[in-house]
């Protein structure tokens, strides 16, 4: 897949499949961000409105009509609590797409890599592939399909009441709002529908005809390559990054936050933390309904219980069956 000719030369620090990820899926992003407003014009703009202020705001921010602004939302343990990209797994498991032993080994990939914070070339590759296996000759069509029964069941009733309300403030105050996120872009698209937001940039497995291949545009939309997306959206866009917002939990987001000119810890892991007090980032903890510098928990812990607890529970429930 060829660079995308809008994007404007520069030397780059990411590598070549970062990049190449993260264009495409800006790409996708903005292709599906103009299909549905097509769509919301045919339907003559009959919205019934939005319900405004419900959010706590800084005073300044964000700033009410700046259309070269927006705001960017990493969604695990950010915008829901929880893996997605696991949630999803639990769906496919339920209607027979893998057996348990591999929602085991998935959920347990999970785990090790929330606990431990740190990318393992190995575990990273490996996850991998058992995603793009199970998908590999799947149409496109089903997946998104099955992605809005998936969100219903499984992660509806896991989106942060505070986070949304940070993300209903950028939109009432005229401004798009992104999810960017390692999760697939068909399941990142169909929660950012549901929640109201402009869109979302995703990891993005390559189809020819509408089926999956089994393979990648680049690489997963992690680390420095959510950084690359968010940087080609908003120059095909026209935006400005000083004027933008970014949120995330994880220190692996660290390059996105640091491209925008109002970066947020959200339930942030502790080295996501330390270095946002280091540099004055805004802190917001909704883990416990308390302020950010008075809590300490980490949020990998949480999540490697549940996806590893869920994983044990499913499995013996089938056992005894």
């Amino acid at each position: 897949m060829a660079a995308l000719g809008w994007l404007t030369p520069r030397r780059r620090s990411a590598t070549a499949r970062s990049v190449l990820a993260g264009e495409a899926s800006a790409e996708a992003a903005r292709r599906t961000a103009l299909d549905d407003a097509r769509e919301a014009s045919d339907a003559d703009h009959e919205d019934p409105g939005k319900p405004g202020g419900s959010g706590k705001h800084e005073p300044d921010f964000p700033v009410l009509g700046d259309d070269r602004a927006a705001a960017f939302f990493d969604l695990d343990n950010t915008v829901m609590q929880g893996a997605a990209l696991f949630h999803f797994g639990r769906g496919l498991y339920k209607r027979k797409f893998f057996e348990t032993r591999d929602l085991a080994r998935f959920a347990w990939q999970q785990a090790w890599f929330r606990l431990a914070g740190v990318e393992d070339p190995e575990h990273m590759q490996e996850a991998r592939d058992s995603a793009l296996s199970i998908v590999k000759g799947h149409r496109v069509a089903e997946l998104q399909s099955i992605g809005e029964e998936i969100y219903d069941e499984y992660m509806a009733e896991r989106i942060w009441p505070g986070t949304r309300a940070l993300a209903q403030a950028h939109l009432d105050a005229g401004q798009r709002v992104w999810l960017v996120t390692a999760a697939p872009v068909e399941i990142a698209q169909v929660i950012a529908r549901r929640l109201g937001l402009t869109g979302a940039l995703g990891t993005v497995a390559e189809s020819v005809d509408g089926v999956y291949t089994g393979k990648l545009v680049g690489e997963p939309l992690h680390g420095p390559a959510k950084a690359e997306a968010v940087r080609a959206l908003t120059a095909a866009e026209g935006l400005d990054l000083s004027r933008c917002a970014a949120y995330s939990d994880s220190h692996n987001d660290i390059p996105m936050l640091s491209l925008v000119g109002h970066p947020y810890a959200i339930n942030p892991d502790a080295k996501l933390r330390r270095h946002a007090r280091e540099l004055d980032w805004r802190l917001r903890d909704y883990r416990t309904g308390r302020k950010a510098a008075k809590v300490g928990i980490p949020a990998a812990a949480g999540v490697g219980a549940v996806a590893g607890g869920t994983a044990a529970a499913i499995a013996l429930h089938r056992r005894r069956r």
